[in-house]
């Protein structure tokens, strides 16, 4: 695939040799954080000859992108759980086949069983999916094939943006001109009844598009399953529409739309494959080694200090913790502009999910799964019955309440991959949405195991063996979130995916571009552009973005 912004490093078949050890103690870029995109932007940092250090504070790389045991020879994909828009140009140009990453597509991708024992699949070819939505309403099946279509085409004018800066909106400078109208050719042949789509899509709210497009609750419930994932808000709530268009952006490694996908080994195996794609390439990887400051001087970035004092010298440091981890606790704040630390400080962050993972004892049996289902079609499970119900929901969440009735996600992962648990186990992992980080009343601590009972409820009326079966429990709350994985507030996406906090404004106005204040720092997580999910897509580009620097002899 073609990248405007590729001169920056070579093509995988002109890789710079891996860089040499590193003799004088001082490093053209460190790296913080072993997540996802950290990895990524190291070792496109390497391939293009740079020596390149990462740092990670826990004892494994992947951030939240693991498999970790959770019970004796038991592992889970603890926090991420479906691969989704990891890039194709990623996957690709790192070679990651190579070091051992293998998915398979969710089909269907979408499964809900409803309480009246009906379960819907949404099936990943077209026809197939038509079908089976006509047994709810021959109306809305038709309607499907045309909104399917119209969306796809939507989301093709926003993918360009996804893999490049975004515009820097400033008209009283050249760049600032150039960014739009750089912008502004993507969007050439998009007619003026499309432009008030794309409009409506980033501005309204999803069961206002479902309530104006579907007569049935189904049909509608279906579309909800696949949307509002990790974000604040109720599926009507202004906004919530464009998760329509965002999980219709292109993965996988042969640039699917839509595409869902099983990981081999869990999504462990994404991270271990980048650090090994890195390593490859001549990037060092320290783990148990937690980053307590950048070292400033004059504006500039030149290092880093360890938590136990080490300081580590440096041209360029590349963070992939979230922008409020970066600037406000690893930065004095004097090192930057009271309006930047300002915006920091307003992002909305407060994540509003958790998991549960389990072992069982015997594989879930959801009522209404039809007997002739194979292993993979009994995998991927949504517990929503309604869009009442998800409103209800986060109407609770918000004013720091545990809901009775929760939004449960299910993947019976040890049904894709049964590598995940010996014979006679199999692994269950819950995403759990619409939760509070802050609570009205008592501790995380304290409700840690309401909240894992009140999951095992939720599960039971629709896979009714499920209690009896559980032979190990982990319930991950905000708190653990943010204690365990270094997550702000617990947010998965580093900074809520809403219209004010995306594009030109992520992480802030004015600080879209993976650059900040400190000459020499980048932000390259998920709380830069294009934002959340397991996509590498904020690792490569922040990485292109500093070595286009580099050419340019900024160190």
């Amino acid at each position: 695939m073609s990248d405007p912004y590729s001169d920056s490093i070579g093509d995988g078949d002109n890789i710079v040799a891996p860089p040499q050890n590193n003799a004088r103690g001082i490093y053209d870029a460190i790296v913080i954080g072993a997540g996802h995109n950290g990895l990524t932007a190291a070792a496109y940092l390497a391939r293009s000859g740079l020596s390149t250090l990462v740092l990670e504070r826990r004892e494994i790389v992947g951030g939240c992108c693991v498999t970790e045991a959770i019970a004796p020879g038991c592992r889970a994909s603890t926090t991420s759980y479906i691969a989704s828009m990891l890039r194709p140009e990623v996957i690709s140009e790192l070679r990651l086949a190579e070091h051992g990453l293998r998915m398979v597509p969710c089909d269907p991708a979408i499964q809900v069983p409803f309480p009246d024992g009906d379960v819907v699949p949404w099936w990943t070819e077209g026809e197939r999916a038509r079908q089976e939505f006509s047994r709810i309403s021959t109306k809305d099946a038709a309607r499907f094939v045309e909104v399917d279509d119209q969306l796809k085409k939507l989301a093709r004018y926003l993918q360009p943006f996804f893999m490049e800066p975004p515009p820097e909106v400033d008209t009283s400078s050249l760049q600032g001109w150039m960014d739009l109208f750089r912008a502004s050719k993507r969007f050439r042949h998009i007619t003026k009844n499309e432009i008030a789509q794309l409009v409506s899509f980033l501005t309204g709210s999803l069961g206002e598009f479902l309530d104006q497009n579907y007569e049935s609750e189904k049909m509608k419930t279906l579309f909800l399953a696949n949307n509002v994932y990790g974000k604040h808000g109720g599926p009507y709530q202004p906004g919530t529409a464009i998760g329509l268009l965002f999980h219709l952006l292109s993965g996988g490694e042969h640039e699917l739309q839509g595409f869902y996908g099983h990981v081999m080994g869990g999504m462990g195996s994404i991270t271990q494959a980048l650090a090994a794609a890195g390593k490859r390439l001549g990037v060092q990887i320290r783990t148990s080694n937690p980053v307590e400051k950048v070292d400033v001087h004059n504006g500039r970035v030149r290092g880093v200090v360890l938590e136990d004092g080490t300081e580590l010298r440096t041209r360029m440091v590349l963070s992939n913790a979230d922008p409020k981890r970066t600037f406000l606790r690893l930065l004095d704040s004097k090192e930057l502009p009271e309006d930047f630390v300002y915006a920091v400080r307003r992002i909305k962050m407060a994540g509003p999910c958790a998991k549960v993972n389990m072992v069982l004892a015997e594989e879930p049996r959801f009522t209404g799964t039809s007997p002739r289902a194979t292993p993979l079609e009994r995998t991927f499970y949504t517990l929503v019955p309604s869009l009442q119900f998800a409103e209800q929901c986060y109407d609770i969440a918000k004013f720091g309440e545990i809901p009775q009735e929760l939004w449960v996600d299910c993947v019976v992962s040890s049904n894709a991959d049964d590598s995940l648990a010996p014979p006679g186990k199999h692994i269950l992992t819950c995403f759990v949405q619409y939760v509070p980080y802050k609570l009205q009343r008592g501790t995380w601590d304290e409700m840690r195991e309401t909240l894992g009972d009140r999951v095992v409820k939720k599960i039971a009326e629709y896979a009714p063996n499920v209690p009896g079966a559980i032979l190990a429990r982990q319930v991950l709350t905000p708190l653990d979130l943010e204690r365990t994985y270094g997550l702000t507030e617990g947010n998965i996406f580093h900074g809520d995916l809403r219209l004010d906090q995306l594009f030109f404004m992520r992480p802030v106005p004015g600080w879209s571009q993976y650059r900040t204040p400190i000459a020499g720092l980048y932000l390259c997580g998920a709380g830069a552009h294009p934002g959340g999910g397991v996509t590498g897509a904020p690792g490569r580009n922040a990485a292109h973005q500093a070595l286009r620097d580099w050419k340019k002899r900024e160190f």
